[in-house]
């Protein structure tokens, strides 16, 4: 399990301006290590993900367009951040999201070890490597697949990416790329409307509003038949967003918060079939339910041994 207290983003209030819940994170911690599934002296803290670890992904022009606050408070949807100095930005909002980039490439080298990790933030799936959005401001799914082709000897990857909305940052950064497979299942209906990377997901699944609880994990079943035979990744990148949950503002789909421990135990089923290495990342959710959600998940598969919450030691991005 990867997490750091760095990770929640907190300064002046202006976080509340923007429907995610930016302190997600350290309450799914709180909630997994107070009902004793999680002992605190197993959690992974990652170190910060460099200018030298993004550059495998980003240009340095992209970099140097967040040094001006405008830029950054129109990527994470929270305008009064223009108004702020940028070295605050740096340090209020850019470098949470550092840590959580770093937290998805530790949690890649660990479940190359140990068969699966889990980041309990991360999946920045809106940002590409020249631009981000969505308050996604690193790549991070790109930036830790690259890390795990150039220092894991991984030649084949899978993204199984299952957030309500279109993940159109790393559907642009594999264009072409046959190393890698992407499997999308999204509201078609709702941002971002990405026609262009649309054509570079191998396996898109369009829903609508709406969707049901039913519908939604039958048609997940169906697809990941689709997917094992269509290929045969060394690693799997799931991308768990809980904006599908029913009455979240955004996602507009009806899933129920059983539904959702259905989607991730199928998932990390599938994984575990094909003994696929899984990295969990939970991505998007705009509701202060989906903490206790993805913690009742991530309890559900400990006790269905899909995981194992034993001792860990840390390692940083490379």
């Amino acid at each position: 399990m990867v997490y750091s207290p760095s990770y929640n983003i907190a300064f002046l209030g202006l976080e509340k301006l923007h429907p995610f819940d930016s302190s997600k994170w350290g309450r799914i911690r709180d909630i997994l290590v107070k009902r004793g599934t999680l002992n605190p002296n197993n959690v992974v803290e990652p170190v910060e993900a460099t200018e030298e670890d993004l550059l495998v992904v980003h240009s340095k022009s992209y970099l140097q367009s967040l040094k001006w606050s405008f830029n950054v408070a129109s990527i994470i949807e929270v305008p009064p951040v223009a108004l702020l100095p940028n070295f605050i930005v740096q340090r209020k909002v850019l470098y949470p999201f550092r840590k959580q980039v770093g937290g998805t490439v530790l949690a890649t080298n660990l479940a190359m070890e140990r068969g699966w990790a889990i980041n309990l933030g991360g999946g920045f799936h809106h940002c590409s490597a020249t631009r981000g959005g969505g308050f996604c401001v690193f790549a991070d799914i790109s930036l830790c697949i690259q890390f795990a082709f150039c220092q894991l000897s991984i030649s084949r990857a899978m993204i199984i990416d299952l957030d309500a909305h279109q993940g159109n940052g790393h559907a642009r950064d594999f264009a072409n790329d046959e190393r890698v497979y992407i499997l999308d299942m999204y509201n078609c209906e709702i941002y971002p409307l990405d026609i262009e990377a649309k054509r570079w997901i191998k396996q898109r699944v369009e829903l609508l509003c709406g969707t049901t609880t039913e519908q939604y994990l039958q048609r997940l079943e169906q697809e990941l038949k689709i997917a094992q035979v269509a290929f045969e990744p060394q690693l799997l990148i799931y991308n768990a967003g809980t904006d599908i949950l029913a009455g979240d503002p955004l996602g507009q789909m009806l899933i129920s918060p059983e539904g959702v421990k259905q989607r991730d135990e199928i998932v990390f089923q599938f994984a575990q079939q094909q003994k696929i290495p899984i990295v969990m990342l939970t991505s998007g959710g705009y509701m202060k339910s989906s903490a206790e959600v993805i913690a009742n998940s991530i309890i559900n598969l400990a006790t269905k041994d899909l995981i194992q919450l034993g001792p860990a030691t840390s390692t940083g991005a490379q």
